[in-house]
């Protein structure tokens, strides 16, 4: 186990060891940001403002070392069966790889059959965007509902809102993923059915929320256009289950298919990203591959001491395991990014919410963190207080892109003002005699001045990561997701767990699947606890009257 080895020993004495806190490491450093940030191709990485030394992450990378993490990378590119549970390699590397080199899993190349789907993809792409594919009455499609849930719906909605200055105006897009009809019907509200096109987004097209959704969208369709025959120009599919697709009404040539080595919260790389081709154009869908894999090449070749990934997993474990931080908080000073977070939180909390090891014993040690966030600035005047004064040690991830993506006057720059300014004040903090001599020039003194001082104080010394792009384009944003897919691998094969199956998933959907025949049948139930049987039973009694 990794809290076995030598270097996990020696990194919780250095975390014992009193250091100088951040305010002090910069005011006896000044080239501390040279030192500990980086950049590749428009992406930078700052990891200055973070409670670490040179000691701290040469101890650091011993832990990497101790936990054979050139032996998973290798793996991990070599087309392993490295997702045990399930029995399946993790590869969605291939998806965005664009190059002439073979990628194998089991000893077979998989790049052809890959750059057949992204050739189907490009085709049905520029077919809408040129008007040769059009809909049941011959009209141009002008909206897209992407049907989904999860990876199938999280990756390609980020991407379309952080995209969204690259986005055609003629295609409005929608998603719909939440099985309450009210997700639904909001998106429908805005289309005609003339000119709509439903992509479902389902591996196995059964899951139960997407399959509910496309049903109804398949209803409201017929309704609105009066043909059944309708459905095979108004619906496409991104699934491998041939069969219930072709049953459905779609045309097997309009299946869209990926492949089991691609997980669904790392599946926006493949045909699960046709919303994000069809949205901004497939060139633009390839520079985000591109920016990808550019990331992959990085994190595959660099040395741990200047690879982007290595490094950020290294931090954050210092801050979860040895800091005793629970939280991650991703702060993007980008309006286009808000949907980041949540893209995040299935990514790393999905991938290491793990409490059983690679050997089936229950692990002893901190896994994943609770991943949270909001845009700034909004979040500044919902849950900074927290960061700022609040007991919790909860470091941040602040995200900004150098040029705005949508100019207007000056709010880029107060954008940026703010980005700069959060970072710093967390790590500096506010001493009391700083808040005394600001008071004083205030005007107050004596008793009034001394009741406020405790209240004034930062204590600072909190810790942040800065990431900052050249700009928000397809290949920046490419290479940012790509960054923190990689860490998340890092940090899992550190710990050792399994990072790429979500077994925790699947209790709820168990018990949601006994529980509506029940929740539609007359009789009265005691097959639950009396808590879910009294709701059920609540439920029932207020639908009757």
């Amino acid at each position: 186990m990794i809290v076995d080895t030598p270097a996990w020993a020696a990194l919780a004495a250095h975390a014992a060891t009193e250091r100088p806190p951040l305010r002090a490491l910069f005011a006896a450093d000044p080239d501390r940001f040279r030192r500990f940030s980086a950049v590749l191709d428009g992406l930078l990485v700052d990891h200055s403002k973070q409670r670490v030394t040179d000691e701290t992450m040469a101890l650091l990378q011993d832990l990497a070392r101790a936990a054979d993490l050139a032996g998973w990378r290798a793996r991990l590119f070599g087309g392993e069966r490295i997702n045990a549970t399930e029995d399946r390699a993790v590869f969605h590397m291939a998806l965005r790889h664009l190059g002439p080199e073979p990628m194998t899993v089991d000893g077979r190349d998989v790049m052809p059959e890959v750059r057949a789907v992204r050739d189907q993809m490009r085709r049905f792409a520029d077919a809408l965007h040129d008007g040769s594919w059009r809909g049941h009455r011959g009209e141009r499609i002008r909206h897209v509902v992407n049907i989904g849930i999860g990876g199938s719906d999280l990756g390609p909605r980020m991407a379309v809102a952080a995209l969204d200055a690259s986005r055609r105006p003629d295609i409005d897009m929608h998603f719909v993923s939440n099985v309450d009809g009210a997700d639904l019907q909001q998106a429908l509200a805005a289309c005609n059915p003339a000119t709509t096109l439903f992509v479902v987004s389902s591996k196995t097209f059964t899951t139960q929320e997407t399959m509910a959704n496309a049903a109804s969208a398949r209803a409201w369709l017929v309704a609105g256009l009066g043909d059944e025959a309708a459905v095979a120009r108004h619906f496409v599919a991104v699934s491998t289950n041939a069969a219930a697709v072709t049953a459905f009404g779609i045309a097997s040539e309009n299946m869209f298919r990926f492949w089991d080595w691609v997980g669904g919260r790392l599946s926006l790389w493949s045909a699960i990203g046709l919303p994000i081709a069809l949205a901004l154009g497939y060139d633009r869908f390839e520079e985000l591959l591109a920016g990808a894999a550019a990331m992959d090449r990085h994190f595959r070749d660099a040395e741990f001491t200047e690879n982007l990934p290595v490094l950020m997993a290294l931090v954050g474990i210092w801050n979860n395991n040895f800091l005793g931080a629970d939280a991650l908080a991703v702060l993007p000073y980008s309006q286009s990014l808000r949907l980041l977070p949540s893209f995040l939180q299935q990514l790393d909390m999905e991938s290491n919410g793990k409490s059983t090891g690679r050997d089936g014993a229950a692990v002893t040690w901190r896994t994943g963190p609770i991943l949270f966030g909001e845009p700034g600035t909004n979040g500044q005047h919902a849950f900074y207080q927290l960061i700022h004064q609040g007991t919790r040690l909860i470091p941040c991830d602040f995200i900004a892109a150098a040029a705005a993506d949508h100019p207007l006057g000056n709010h880029h720059d107060l954008l940026l003002a703010n980005f700069l300014a959060q970072p710093e004040a967390l790590m500096r903090g506010k001493t009391a005699d700083e808040v005394r001599a600001e008071l004083a020039a205030a005007g107050l003194d004596g008793a009034a001045l001394e009741r406020l001082v405790p209240h004034k104080v930062f204590p600072g010394n909190r810790p942040s990561t800065a990431i900052l792009l050249e700009q928000l384009d397809p290949r920046r944003l490419g290479m940012l997701i790509a960054l923190y897919e990689h860490k998340v691998f890092v940090q899992g094969a550190i710990w050792g767990i399994h990072s790429f199956d979500q077994w925790g998933v699947e209790l709820g959907k168990q018990l949601a699947g006994r529980l509506l025949p029940e929740l539609r049948g007359p009789a009265r139930t005691e097959a639950h606890d009396s808590s879910t049987n009294g709701l059920l039973q609540a439920i029932k009694g207020w639908r009757r009257e």
